[in-house]
């Protein structure tokens, strides 16, 4: 956050050490790559921003909390660009092969399409081999194992989403597998009202009902995550309060939403169906 990024630099700057940017260049390669991905969310300069935390990934030891949240901004917002686009495409695609257009414009459409579903791919695949390789296979705290478990969760998702056939059954499977690792963690380990906890049965739910297009599973996995905090919510402080309260909020939305979709067989999802996008950093 904008705060978070001003109590970093007041931070450095109050050191008596050494001059604030003096000593920012001798804080090693690790900090200036933290460092400048602040300074690139600044800026909304997603592309650059996936690329320090990309440096910081690959060093070879466990990000803190500030660090898995910087990782995830940077490629929810790079990700998150291009599946906008590719549903826009997508839904202008259907439209014209609906209308009965020209073959030449819908192909013009189509390759289009898939430039962006490349690009997507691309996106995806880079945050995955991440995932897999470095940050997993590191993760000790129950916490950060919920966090990556959801996050490969998430990504495989999102490549379902535009895959077909046989992919599109491999990748919704793969999706399925990470969430159900995450949920046996954070269910084992993690208290009702933790936001990795609450976060990940937002998510789960939602692949539930999107992709495996099961709404009495995501309607089940969601009332239950939802009751489960609800249960225990009086015994937070204010700042946890309000941190499981949004997520809660967006879970009870969802459950409205759905409900109303099974009342009416003849609706059609809308994509409004909320999830949670934002990783929030330990408290």
């Amino acid at each position: 956050s904008r705060s978070h990024f001003g109590s970093y630099l007041e931070s450095r700057r109050r050191s008596p050490s050494k001059p604030f940017w003096l000593r920012l260049e001798m804080t090693g390669t690790r900090d200036e790559n933290v460092f400048m991905a602040k300074v690139a969310e600044q800026a909304e300069r997603y592309e650059d921003m996936v690329e320090y935390m990309q440096r910081v990934a690959k060093m070879g030891s466990e990000l803190n909390p500030d660090e898995r949240n910087l990782l995830s901004v940077a490629y929810k917002n790079s990700v998150g660009a291009r599946r906008q686009a590719w549903r826009a495409v997508n839904t202008l695609e259907q439209r014209e092969r609906q209308a009965s257009k020209a073959q030449a414009i819908i192909d013009l459409i189509t390759t289009y399409r898939q430039k962006v579903e490349a690009e997507l791919d691309s996106k995806c695949s880079d945050i995955l081999a991440i995932l897999n390789d470095e940050l997993i296979p590191k993760a000790g705290r129950a916490d950060a194992k919920v966090f990556y478990y959801k996050m490969r969760g998430d990504y495989c998702r999102y490549k379902a989403e535009f895959a077909s056939g046989e992919n599109h059954s491999k990748c919704a499977q793969e999706a399925h597998d990470a969430y159900q690792s995450a949920s046996e963690t954070a269910i084992s380990e993690l208290p009702p009202t933790h936001p990795q906890r609450l976060g990940l049965a937002l998510n789960f739910s939602v692949f539930y009902y999107e992709v495996f297009s099961t709404p009495e599973k995501a309607c089940l996995l969601a009332k239950a995550a939802f009751d489960d905090a609800m249960a225990v919510m009086d015994s937070l402080d204010e700042d946890s309060y309000k941190d499981s309260a949004a997520i809660m909020q967006l879970l009870r939305d969802n459950l409205t939403l759905w409900t109303s979709d099974m009342q009416s067989p003849a609706a059609e999802m809308d994509g409004t169906t909320l999830e949670f996008n934002i990783a929030k950093p330990d408290a």
